[in-house]
């Protein structure tokens, strides 16, 4: 299961060179993550009100292969590499017209209120199959 999020790189996303800055393309693969656990039928907020669960990511490990531009139409993909009960393993590419410009792979966990490790909610574990 691909998730798939159309971003369009707007005068912000840049630097003076017309250039995706760097640390944006975290904030696109946030946007595809988001989206993607909406798309499952997760509600974020409420997970952390009824469980007192959120979702903090851990590592990620990211290739920067090719610029992206002012204006470039991109695509953000979502693919789950591993689930365990406590952790979520995501592999993330930023494309345009089929190239792969960054690719992470992004490890999430799940946290409690107090900030100690929690196992992933049941309910989303559910809805990755």
């Amino acid at each position: 299961m691909t998730h798939r999020l159309p971003i369009r790189v707007y005068y912000e996303d840049t630097d003076l060179a017309g250039i995706v800055y760097y640390a944006n393309y975290l904030k696109f693969i946030e946007r595809g993550r988001s989206e993607w656990v909406r798309e499952l039928g997760v509600d974020q907020a409420a997970m952390k009100r009824d469980e007192g669960v959120v979702f903090a990511v851990r590592r990620v490990e990211a290739d920067y292969n090719k610029p992206a531009h002012y204006d470039d139409e991109l695509i953000v993909t979502t693919d789950v590499e591993t689930v365990t009960g406590a952790r979520l393993v995501v592999r993330q590419t930023v494309e345009r017209d089929g190239e792969v410009l960054f690719s992470a792979l992004v490890t999430i966990v799940a946290i409690g209120e107090s900030g100690a490790p929690a196992r992933l909610p049941a309910a989303f574990r559910r809805n990755l199959h």
